[in-house]
């Protein structure tokens, strides 16, 4: 609300709304914590005490992380405490996130953000995509999406991506002769908010839900996912093909003419500048980067230790790399505790052997998980029962959050791994088609940014997100499965 000015009746009646405001979210967060409650005896009633109060710890936690009434640290920083105090030899478990690499993956990736705006080297990384994007509207578009899949790969955050490149593409869309507002124009500022966050799914470390999974299984069952190995599984279908269909569904969703070619170059012209040594000492410190992940199978080097290095050097004081102040403000820490309190619950979860005993009753109740030896009853084969695993996160996606279906699923891989004969990296990877498929806009804190801030309107939007996850469902998930197949994965 705006400023109250006055204790006239209108202070007076901003300042009831603000208590109604308030009430109403103290409401929710006790209708909250009464749900878990119940939700709590009814598994005190069934679990074992030990195992029913973990059970009551994740289904809380969950439940906050899902409906977001508090910030996402609260609830992890809620399960530390609990899960150390009340439930014995817990600590070592459930602080275990803390020691994963892919913990320290992600403060690297906001390190190497800070230092990418800090030393200007997003808009020298742009500087290309300026320069050859005057012609067609269809060659705009994927010049666009081209660019932000790349940034994917030596910027892991898409946050940090969109609040890079959507000023600039909404700046060149206009220069390039699309009105602001027009079809062309929203074209391609949507092309750019979804390019930035949806294929980069199919890069492990650009992406909060990514690491999440890489992180627990690390932390849960000792299994390090390569970078090399998820790209080669993921990147082929689900980054590739993926940004081709989000391209060519915007350019018949926001339809438009040939852009007029007056100034169509004034955008590139403004960004070109000389190298500066900030700039050059940067970009070889990311290709170096790159090149170690792309080939830790053959170092061994995980690749949150790579990126942690590379962060000690750009926080060393003499290179000048960052602002001063980097870890205090730029450094997201409500986001990294949010992290390590998913990857503790997931190990906290295992260790307890509620996981082992979700999955059993869920094989129980489906069939899905019976043994090969098992009868002559219907068995969907591995690539089926794959399907069925991706379907199941695509669901809790939707129920929960992107980030929720790691942290949900994850705990649960080893004994599905066991149940159903399959290989356990090969449970794991079911999850990626799921948390990188997005219904509705919520679900994407990146995209609810864009919209925001570019003014993009939700309606249409919301249909691009439809259309896409109704295409993704379709058409990529069963070619995603086939690729595995082709590969030798399944």
């Amino acid at each position: 609300m705006g400023n109250v000015e006055g204790a006239g009746s209108t202070g007076r009646a901003l300042e009831l709304a603000r208590r109604l405001g308030g009430t109403g979210a103290t409401r929710r967060v006790g209708a909250c914590l009464a749900s878990a409650g119940l939700v709590g005896v009814a598994l005190f009633a069934l679990l074992p005490a030990p195992m029913a109060l973990v059970a009551c710890l994740a289904v809380a936690a969950m439940a906050a992380w899902a409906t977001n009434l508090v910030p996402p640290h609260w609830p992890a920083l809620a399960v530390f405490t609990l899960a150390a105090t009340l439930i014995p030899g817990a600590a070592p478990v459930v602080f275990s996130g803390f020691q994963s690499s892919t913990y320290w993956l992600l403060f690297a990736g906001f390190v190497l953000g800070s230092a990418i705006r800090h030393v200007g080297l997003g808009a020298r990384i742009a500087q290309p995509l300026a320069r050859c994007l005057a012609g067609s509207y269809r060659r705009s578009a994927y010049g666009i999406a081209g660019a932000c899949l790349l940034l994917g790969f030596v910027m892991p955050s898409g946050m940090g991506r969109i609040v890079l490149m959507l000023p600039i593409v909404m700046a060149v869309a206009e220069d390039l002769g699309y009105p602001q507002g027009s079809d062309g124009w929203i074209g391609l500022v949507a092309i750019a908010a979804f390019s930035c966050f949806l294929p980069a799914f199919a890069i492990l470390p650009s992406n909060a839900p990514n690491m999440i999974l890489a992180g627990l299984a690390e932390t849960v069952y000792g299994h390090r996912i390569g970078y090399f190995r998820y790209l080669w599984m993921h990147f082929p279908v689900l980054g590739l093909l993926k940004t081709v269909v989000l391209v060519e569904l915007s350019l018949r969703l926001f339809p438009s003419a040939a852009p007029a070619p007056a100034s169509a170059r004034r955008s590139a012209d403004t960004l070109v500048g000389p190298w500066t040594l900030a700039q050059t000492a940067l970009a070889l410190l990311l290709a170096l980067c790159l090149v170690l992940w792309m080939t830790d199978a053959l170092h061994g080097i995980a690749a949150g230790w790579v990126g942690l290095a590379a962060a000690l050097v750009c926080l060393f004081p003499p290179a000048r790399l960052t602002p001063a102040d980097c870890v205090a403000r730029e450094v997201q820490h409500g986001t990294l505790l949010f992290v390590a309190g998913v990857m503790g619950l997931g190990a906290l979860i295992s260790a307890s052997g509620l996981g082992a005993t979700l999955v059993d009753g869920l094989a129980g109740a489906t069939g899905l998980a019976a043994p090969p030896d098992a009868g002559d009853g219907w068995q969907p084969g591995p690539v089926g029962t794959l399907a069925i695993l991706a379907m199941m996160s695509t669901a809790a996606a939707v129920l929960a959050n992107l980030a929720g279906v790691p942290a949900i699923l994850t705990p649960l891989a080893g004994e599905t791994a066991r149940l159903t004969g399959l290989e356990l990296d090969l449970v794991l990877m079911t999850q990626v088609p799921g948390f990188s498929n997005v219904l509705l806009p919520y679900q994407a804190p990146p995209l609810i940014y864009a919209i925001q801030v570019a003014g993009l309107p939700f309606g249409r939007m919301t249909r691009m997100c439809l259309l896409l996850f109704a295409a993704s469902l379709v058409f990529l998930l069963p070619l995603e499965l086939l690729w595995w197949r082709l590969i030798g994965a399944v």
